[in-house]
């Protein structure tokens, strides 16, 4: 359709515009969620040294390498008792053992660890029913990182097993990318907000609510400009207090009405734009541009609209700026469980309720799919993604599913 921008044109114009920002310094725990700026390089191996690996008997292997331990146990002098986080102050020499709890270092002279329930004290000896390998239960040093190796590289995601190796590396501190700023803005005269009295014939502002907690949820940092009244001065003023954030994203006034000065305002402020329309549904009003060194979006002013629109363009553009490598949900195939028909013109989003039955992953619709209607998005964990030549979907064909949520319901 003449005046429409695809999605993929659409999606690859904002992500050509985007730069990652810069990094910070953070504490490990503030990191998680994080994308890491730098490479994590280990300092020492670990472990650190040769430890065991289960609470038993530091031996000899000769000392314990017969055939017939059942019938004819080894006997061995235990000669020290070593708890974990501390090390041996004698050698294993033949004939001896040195009683060893799990973490602790090998000690010298030893090369296998006997199992504690395949042993029974006799005396200040032990006796083992069990002829082990050699080596058996030791975990060696340097099994799991070696002293100088990469362990995780610039641009993981940091997630609870990041955490954790960053501690075991000691890494209190480490250098993420910055968090994405970003202006919301809602406009209408028929808005009111959550803390105002408002008559019955206002509508309460959700857009700003929700958009907040996307761009909570994609790790950015949300400030909420309020309500633009539809006044070009009113509209201006509360834009530009949105000019010095990473993004600035508004919700309504970008389609074609008498009161949407959107387009207008944007164009006084010197705003480069790149597109107006997209060839989607919900969300064919959507403007894209640079105002000064600000990325901004017009969304449309329809909830479902916003958030859809939002999942598209805003959110990839974000996790971009956050230092991240792939800027799209997952995407999963499903049986679609109706009917669904349209005109070939525009990719269609539906909400859908992804659950798997009986080891087969299936999609159907949330119900209605009105752009108003906000309940299709609360109860959506999937937006089911139908390109523009589909004409129609009947129940069993395979689409794609971008997942919202990882919570599928099984039956």
């Amino acid at each position: 359709m003449q005046g429409l921008t695809s999605l993929e044109d659409a999606r690859k114009t904002v992500l050509d515009s985007v730069r990652p920002l810069g990094l910070e310094k953070v504490g490990l725990l503030e990191a998680l969620g994080r994308v890491l700026g730098e490479d994590i390089i280990a300092a020492r191996d670990n472990p650190p040294w040769d430890n065991s690996a289960m609470d038993g008997f530091a031996v000899r292997w000769e000392d314990i390498k017969q055939e017939h331990a059942i019938t004819k146990p080894a006997v061995l002098t235990v000669i020290e008792d070593v708890p974990a986080g501390k090390a041996a102050t004698r050698s294993v020499g033949p004939g001896q053992a040195i009683r060893i709890m799990t973490g602790a270092p090998v000690p010298k002279g030893a090369d296998t660890v006997v199992k504690v329930e395949e042993t029974e004290p006799y005396g200040d000896s032990v006796r083992i029913f069990k002829p082990e390998r050699r080596g058996a239960n030791i975990r060696p040093q340097g099994e799991d990182v070696k002293k100088g190796d990469c362990i995780i590289a610039k641009g993981t995601q940091i997630r609870p097993a990041e955490a954790g190796m960053l501690a075991i590396l000691a890494r209190s501190f480490v250098f993420v990318y910055q968090r994405p700023r970003v202006a919301i803005l809602s406009t209408g005269d028929e808005l009111a907000d959550l803390d105002e009295r408002f008559d019955e014939d206002k509508i309460v502002n959700s857009n700003s609510y929700g958009i907040a907690a996307a761009v909570q949820e994609a790790g950015g940092i949300p400030f909420l400009l309020g309500i633009a009244r539809d006044q070009p001065s009113a509209l201006k003023e509360k834009i530009a207090h949105g000019l010095n954030a990473d993004i600035l994203v508004l919700s309504g006034g970008v389609s074609m009405g008498d009161y949407d000065f959107t387009k207008a305002v944007f164009k006084e402020l010197g705003a480069e734009m790149h597109f107006w329309k997209l060839a989607i549904r919900p969300g064919q009003p959507l403007a894209f541009g640079r105002i000064q060194h600000t990325l901004a979006f017009g969304l449309p002013g329809n909830p479902v609209s916003s958030m859809v629109t939002f999942e598209q363009l805003v959110r990839p553009a974000m996790l971009k700026m956050s230092g991240h490598r792939s800027y799209g949900r997952p995407v999963v195939q499903a049986a679609f469980q109706e009917k669904f028909s349209k005109r070939p013109d525009r990719r269609h989003f539906l909400r859908g309720i992804l659950s798997l039955e009986g080891g087969v992953l299936k999609v159907r619709t949330t119900g209605e799919q009105g752009s108003g209607i906000l309940t299709s998005m609360v109860k959506a964990n999937g937006l089911i993604d139908v390109p523009e030549h589909v004409e129609r979907l009947n129940p069993g064909d395979t689409v794609d599913v971008q997942v919202l949520s990882g919570q599928f319901w099984a039956r």
